[in-house]
Parts: C-alpha cells; sequence; structure tokens
C-alpha cells in the first residue's frame, strides 16, 4: 500500500479544521498541519489529531508555505488538502482503494474537485479536475531505445475520487489583496498568474479591487510584446473598471482596440451594464443580445450565458416588459443557478 502524507497549511480555521481532518480518516499515514498565524484555536483543534503541527510566518505566498509544509513530509505520496474541503464516506473507500491499487510509475493524481461555483472565485465551472496527490520524490529516467531523451512529463493519472470544497467564506476579498500587494511591489507575474489575476477580478472584484489592478493592467496592454490573447484578457479588465466607474471616457479608451470585429463577450457585457447604469436601455439591450450572438468569452464563461441574459432580463424589467423580463430571468437562472447571486457583477435584482 502506497504511503501518503497529508501536507495542510492553514490559518484561522478552527470553524472547520475538524469536519475536514475527519474526513481524511484512514487516507494518510502521516498528518502535517503548518500554521501561518492563527489567532483562534485552530492549532489546537490541529493538535488533537497530529502531532506534526508548525508554525510558519506568512509572507503573502501560497506556495512559500505550501513547499515549507511538503518538507516535512516523510512518505512516498503527498496529499495537499485545504481545511474547506470534504471527502465523504463514498470517495474516502475511493481513496484507500487507490491507495492500494496506485501503480508504482504513477508520479500525479488528479481528483474532481466538486462544489466549485458556490464560493470559488476563479473557475467558470462547478467541477474540475486538479493535481491533488503526487510523489514527494520524482525518479527521473531516460526513455526510448535509441536516440534516448530524458522523460520530463509526469505520468498522471486521473481518479475516480471526489472532493467537495465547502467554505464558510468567499476568498476572493483576502486573494485580490495578495495580488494588490504584488502589484504594489513590482512582482513579476506569470502567464498563469497574471490569467488567475484578471479572472479573479472579473468575477469577484469590487471597484476598489479594479482601481488598484489598473496600473498593472494598462501596462500590459501597452506591452507590444504581449499576446493576442493577453492583451484582451487586459483589455476585458480594464473596459469592466471603466464600466464600473461609470466613465464613458474610459470606457471608449479601453474597449475601443477590441471593437473591431467581434468583441470578446465580456467587454460587450461591460458596454450593457454601462449603458443600462446610463439609462440607456435599448444601447444596453444591444450589448447584452452581442453577448449572446456568437462572442467568445476570455475569462469568464457567464459573460455569454447568466450575466448577459441577467441584464436583459433587467432591461425589459426596466421597460415595463415584464413577461420578457421573467422570460430572461429564467434562463438565466437555469444557465447558472448562482446568476442571480446579489454579489456577483451588477445582475442584482433592483
Amino acid at each position: 500500500m502506497t504511503g501518503v502524507s497529508v501536507c495542510m497549511i492553514v490559518k484561522n480555521e478552527e470553524e472547520v479544521l475538524a469536519r475536514c481532518l475527519d474526513s481524511l480518516k484512514g487516507i494518510y499515514d502521516e498528518l502535517i498541519i503548518v500554521d501561518t498565524g492563527s489567532t483562534d484555536n485552530t492549532k489546537m483543534v490541529a493538535r488533537k489529531y497530529t502531532d506534526l503541527v508548525y508554525d510558519y510566518a506568512w509572507e503573502d505566498d501560497f506556495s512559500a508555505a505550501r513547499n515549507f509544509s511538503i518538507s516535512k513530509a516523510k512518505y512516498d505520496y503527498v496529499y495537499t488538502a485545504d481545511a474547506d474541503e470534504i471527502i465523504d464516506e463514498e470517495n474516502r473507500t475511493r481513496f484507500i482503494q487507490l491507495k492500494t491499487a496506485l501503480l508504482p510509475e504513477v508520479e500525479v493524481v488528479e481528483m474532481a474537485y466538486a462544489n466549485q461555483l458556490t464560493h470559488n472565485t476563479t473557475s467558470n465551472f462547478d467541477i474540475e479536475f486538479r493535481p491533488k496527490l503526487f510523489r514527494r520524490l520524482r525518479p527521473f529516467q531516460f526513455v526510448d531505445p535509441i536516440h534516448e531523451v530524458l522523460r520530463t512529463d509526469p505520468i498522471v493519472y486521473r481518479s475516480n475520487v471526489v472532493i467537495r470544497h465547502n467554505p464558510t467564506s468567499d476568498h476572493g476579498g483576502r486573494d485580490l489583496k495578495v495580488f494588490a500587494g504584488m502589484v504594489q511591489k513590482g512582482q513579476l507575474f506569470s502567464s498563469r498568474l497574471e490569467m488567475m489575476y484578471a479572472r479573479e477580478l472579473m468575477i469577484a472584484g469590487k471597484l476598489e479591487d479594479f482601481r488598484a489592478a489598473r496600473p498593472y493592467f494598462e501596462r500590459v496592454r501597452s506591452d507590444p510584446s504581449k499576446a493576442s490573447e493577453v492583451l484582451r484578457r487586459a483589455s476585458c479588465v480594464l473596459t469592466r473598471y471603466a464600466a464600473m466607474e461609470n466613465s464613458g471616457e474610459l470606457l471608449l479608451r479601453f474597449a475601443a482596440p477590441e471593437l473591431v470585429g467581434q468583441p470578446p463577450a465580456e467587454i460587450c457585457c461591460a458596454l450593457g451594464d454601462y449603458y443600462l447604469s446610463s439609462g440607456d436601455e435599448q444601447q444596453a439591450a444591444d450589448w447584452y443580445a452581442a453577448a449572446l450572438s456568437g462572442a467568445q468569452p476570455e475569462l469568464v464563461a457567464a459573460s455569454v450565458g447568466s450575466l448577459p441574459l441577467a441584464g436583459l432580463s433587467k432591461c425589459f424589467r426596466r421597460a415595463g416588459d415584464m413577461e420578457r423580463a421573467a422570460y430572461y430571468k429564467e434562463k438565466a437562472e437555469n444557465w447558472n443557478p448562482e446568476a442571480l447571486n446579489p454579489d456577483r457583477q451588477n445582475i442584482e435584482e433592483e
């Protein structure tokens, strides 16, 4: 049977930590919990389950903290868990069976991460596969009988284990503060992190988050060396910001480069929101309809679904056409049950 070290980083998780750890019983051979500065009883809860509880000085770097937790592991495989995750009894059994049957050449195991749209701030889909279990030490080998080459791609296995993400609050504000701090410090963003920053802003950002991000994405937009899709994503962020500021001047400046041909769906929605807030329901409806008529999303899948549908519902409601307003509201709710959540982008009930 494969030995598994569960490695966790936690902070102020006393409310949910025991729930998570109870669901992991029988899965791990050692449990490592790294506390990054809790001020509640998190460490007291953790010590009921393991003696391997460590303190780590938080420095706005999740990777550094996770790497520290992994450095304490001793078993062949590491499973990274978060305190707001739950593995139910059926999937706990699947995980234990996986430990027994896991082939030694497998280096990474993907598991289904579920319940994303309720609280998660960076996902377009309710279920996605994530690498959750991986070899602590990786053996490198040459492959091919002639013209041999070092194999660098990991051997990945997609399992049937489902992990439920069930936090008690939204993490968007926390994450966006970390991003804003990186911008202030002038830290470099990888292309992946740049995309994640843009997506998290578009899904969970408030006006102050966009204001903090504006200088960074203006620099991105003015960099001719950036790929076209990167420039479009920056334009989406900046156009959304302009709409939130209700500034026609900024809206024209930021949206204009993308208005030739088919604009990204996010820009169509931002223009719809701007005209709706300006009292021009017809222009707003035209832009929402454009988002639904062949536009492609750059960052947020809902920009071709629940967001413009809900926008059209508001347009017809303001025009006094309650039948069509109800029709588009129902379509928005059916596209995504979270569509009319007041915490989401400008689609709340009036």
